[in-house]
């Protein structure tokens, strides 16, 4: 879909983070070897699938910094916005941020932490039966919208156009 009555949003889950040390806070946790790998398959990915979002807007966790930084460069140019409201949101936290993006901004990445991410996938997506049970680390939905604005997203009007998982790339 290419025309201005059309928004994608795509909302992916960082990659696999570490729990070797209980210590460190949960914020400041940073990625496992299997996430380090999972990042490259969604990278080749989103590369392959010319996935190249206008606006990024990332949790600011170390985790979700990571998981950008090691697919950022398949992602084209966007702009990038570190969100802190989106550390630990809930689904409609998250649409009430994606619905102050600008008009003009075709295409959306979030980059978040569940359960929101994948409560958001649930609220948005037309048809319940094509959403997946869960979202994995790593996971990957692709939604589209027929609106002008991002302030008309509403429940239950997305199109699921994908959804992949790194173990399945």
């Amino acid at each position: 879909m290419q025309n201005d009555r059309v928004k994608t949003l795509y909302l992916l889950r960082h990659v696999k983070s570490s729990w070797d040390d209980p210590g460190v806070p949960d914020r400041e946790r940073v990625l496992a070897p299997r996430g380090r790998k999972a990042a490259k398959r969604i990278a080749a990915y989103v590369d392959r699938a010319r996935v190249r979002p206008d606006l990024v807007l990332c949790s600011p966790a170390q985790r979700t910094r990571e998981t950008l930084d090691r697919i950022g460069g398949s992602l084209g140019k966007p702009d990038v916005v570190f969100d802190e409201q989106l550390y630990g949101a809930g689904d409609d936290e998250l649409l009430a941020r994606v619905r102050e993006v600008p008009d003009t901004v075709r295409s959306v990445m979030l980059i978040g932490h569940n359960p929101g991410i994948a409560d958001l996938l649930g609220l948005l997506a037309a048809d319940r039966g094509s959403v997946p049970a869960e979202v994995p680390t790593g996971g990957l939905a692709t939604l589209s919208f027929a609106v002008e604005g991002w302030s008309e997203l509403v429940p239950r009007s997305a199109r699921l156009d994908g959804f992949v998982v790194p173990r399945e790339l």
